[in-house]
């Protein structure tokens, strides 16, 4: 999946969780959507790979569970370089519930696409 395929489809996933979730997740308008997806594929990019080294040992430890925590930190960063008044979650509970759907559709998305190019 290119680039701005998984920009659309992150920026798509922010706006329908915050129709189906609106107490958990605000999303101004869809242009903080849009600049949401960008600030999060470039934490993605520099802090999580340095996030997911520190926490191998918990991730080991769960199984793999606490990557999700690592997600959900890295959308709360997000929602603070956005601002909480344009972008953010209630809570860190909610924030590791949207890292879980958003992990789910962009596995269900990639695979997908994987499967296209596969034929």
């Amino acid at each position: 999946m290119t680039y701005f395929q998984r920009l659309i489809v992150n920026t798509l996933t922010f706006v329908s969780l915050s129709v189906i979730f609106p107490n958990m997740i605000y999303v101004r308008s869809i242009w903080m959507a849009i600049i949401a997806a960008f600030v999060l594929s470039i934490l993605n990019m520099l802090v999580k790979p340095v996030l997911t080294i520190l926490s191998l040992p918990f991730t080991l430890l769960t199984f793999g569970l606490f990557s999700f925590i690592v997600n959900a930190a890295i959308l709360k960063m997000t929602s603070a370089f956005v601002g909480e008044l344009n972008f953010g979650f209630s809570s860190f509970g909610a924030a590791i519930l949207m890292a879980v759907i958003m992990s789910l559709v962009n596995a269900i998305v990639s695979e997908r696409n994987l499967d296209k190019y596969n034929e």
